[in-house]
């Protein structure tokens, strides 16, 4: 029985339960708004963002781990610089850098010679980055290629972003897992059928079962995905521990104060001398000279 999803903001899992294939549905209403409200894009930047949030989100539910997946693009292009990061918690922020007019279509035309990189940071563990060169048509066609050189795993993406919602399906084979070819070709096929109109306008459930109806497919519970940017005064706080005492205050001294700003949610942080010299007596020794205690 197929239960209706009626939230907007949603990441939905599903098994293919005599196929070594997981799936998995996302559907961003509220967190695409509130990355977009901190930043006027273009529409062809916009929309790229918009598949990179949602492509984040899926990759991210697939890692069994507590921790960040930032995914980043860079080139030379006019779309130059984009990152997302996804957190294990099933949050969401990003933001893309351009200049000058962007095409609306053909990645190399948007990012020029770029490299597509995505960073694993669990909060126990050992961080792990892999880099390859940006290939492809569509962001999908690029991540599904750094999945299957970076890391041997067979996938399928479809992305779709516009000024109201962003939304994506993936396909993947479950690795260490005896794989058949004919179930992959199936199920990846049944799934290139999927269209945008349904990707926005049907419930992840009604998706799934019109897609494959024929097949055994388990779901797993739906969870909420929303935006959230993890700057904070206390990060920003230790960050300028980080870089000293003398250093800091001599930015005070010329400036009058130390600003910041974060550019995924356009937060600012602002510390004047009182601030700086509060921080700095509150810091412990091993903060301030890097010695243990």
């Amino acid at each position: 029985m197929l239960l209706e999803n009626t939230m907007s903001d949603t990441l939905q899992r599903f098994l293919f339960e005599n196929a070594a294939i997981r799936g998995e549905l996302v559907h961003l209403d509220a967190t695409w708004q509130a990355a977009l409200e901190r930043h006027d894009y273009p529409e062809p930047v916009r929309n790229l963002l918009g598949e990179m949030m949602v492509a984040s989100a899926l990759l991210s539910a697939t890692l069994k781990f507590e921790g960040t997946l930032t995914m980043q693009v860079q080139g030379n292009g006019p779309v130059n610089f984009m990152v997302v990061e996804a957190t294990s918690r099933r949050t969401l922020r990003g933001l893309a850098h351009w200049k000058g007019e962007v095409p609306d279509r053909e990645l190399a035309a948007q990012f020029g010679d770029g490299h597509l990189a995505i960073t694993i940071d669990p909060e126990s563990g050992e961080r792990y980055q892999g880099v390859v060169a940006l290939k492809g048509d569509s962001l999908a066609d690029a991540i599904d290629d750094y999945l299957e050189r970076s890391e041997q795993l067979a996938t399928r993406m479809w992305l779709t972003a516009n000024a109201e919602s962003a939304a994506g399906l993936l396909l993947q084979k479950l690795p260490e897992q005896e794989r058949d070819e004919d179930d992959w070709n199936r199920i990846t096929t049944l799934g290139a059928t999927l269209t945008e109109a349904e990707l926005f306008g049907v419930s992840q459930q009604e998706v799934i079962h019109r897609l494959f109806h024929e097949e055994d497919v388990r779901l797993f519970e739906a969870e909420p995905v929303s935006f959230r940017c993890s700057c904070s005064r206390e990060r920003v706080a230790t960050a300028l521990r980080g870089v000293g005492r003398d250093e800091v205050m001599d930015i005070i001294d010329k400036e009058g104060l130390v600003e910041t700003h974060c550019e995924f949610c356009n937060r600012h942080y602002t510390f004047d001398v009182v601030d700086i010299e509060q921080l700095f007596v509150e810091a412990p020794t091993h903060e301030l000279d890097g010695t243990q205690h």
